[in-house]
């Protein structure tokens, strides 16, 4: 008499890992916080030379720090009621302490910040709405590593969410490999890295006073003559350290990117999906 047979277990392959989707409640928080980031970067060339935020240009970045920190909190909530799992917030956690530890490595060195490149590669593997909390949670976390915390503090998450936020949304996320994946990361990397240095100009340079008269920005200006002095502006104040982040994230991002890029698809996979675990009769 032999024994009886247990059903034995079969693992049920999943279909590939894919970025986080965004909900329509997410999208809506993530298009809100945008507007009011977008706002509060380009207000001197918005506002018209009479309106009270000119006159009390010395109060606008409080007010400003204290709305984008809330609103981007309510993009983070929203993001998290679409979907991530407790693995996809310990991976966020994880991604985010790390780029945390690596932004003091080249802190006031010539714009060299490898946070950069990580910001890069776990928006395109992980997509733009993980990538803009991301972005957000990585600059608060070095913020607090750092003691840089201020006013310039929420303009900086926005700006540094929109960075990883694009790299969610370049093409071929699913069938783009290789050397051209590559490519296409490391130019994306280049030119963010002279926007992001160009939008966090923008929060800084309407409060600058007559420190620099040539170059500061003047309520009574026209707006051409405002884009002018703040382009000049840049070329003085950053556009070498902006040139130093962009070749830092270009060259770890071609050094680099194929074993992280691997490592980050490899544990989306395990964090998107569990194990199923179904059981078949045995055969007579």
């Amino acid at each position: 008499m032999t024994a009886p047979r247990h059903p034995r277990a079969r693992a049920v392959p999943h279909p590939r890992a894919r970025p986080v989707r965004l909900g329509p409640r997410s999208l809506v928080a993530l298009l809100l916080v945008s507007a009011v980031g977008v706002a509060a970067f380009t207000w001197p060339f918005l506002a018209p030379p009479a309106s009270q935020l000119t006159a009390h240009a010395q109060d606008a970045p409080w007010l400003f720090a204290g709305l984008l920190v809330l609103l981007v909190a309510v993009v983070a909530a929203a993001v998290s009621e679409s979907g991530l799992g407790p693995k996809a917030v310990a991976m966020l956690g994880v991604l985010a302490a790390t780029g945390a530890a690596l932004r003091p490595i080249g802190a006031g060195t010539a714009g060299i910040e490898p946070m950069f490149f990580l910001m890069v590669l776990s928006g395109r593997v992980l997509g733009p709405g993980f990538g803009f909390v991301l972005g957000s949670v990585t600059m608060f976390a070095s913020a607090l590593l750092t003691g840089g915390v201020g006013p310039w503090m929420p303009f900086q998450m926005v700006a540094m969410g929109w960075f990883t936020l694009g790299a969610g949304l370049l093409p071929g996320p699913g069938r783009l490999r290789g050397r051209a994946e590559l490519v296409l990361l490391a130019l994306y990397g280049f030119l963010a890295s002279f926007a992001y240095g160009t939008v966090m100009n923008l929060a800084g340079w309407p409060f600058m006073g007559t420190l620099a008269s040539s170059i500061a920005f003047d309520p009574h200006a026209a707006v051409s003559a405002n884009l002018a002095r703040f382009l000049a502006y840049c070329v003085a104040t950053s556009l070498g350290w902006d040139l130093g982040r962009a070749v830092v994230t270009v060259a770890l991002t071609l050094a680099l990117g194929p074993a992280v890029l691997r490592a980050l698809r490899r544990a989306t996979r395990r964090a998107a999906f569990e194990t199923q675990v179904t059981f078949e009769a045995p055969p007579p």
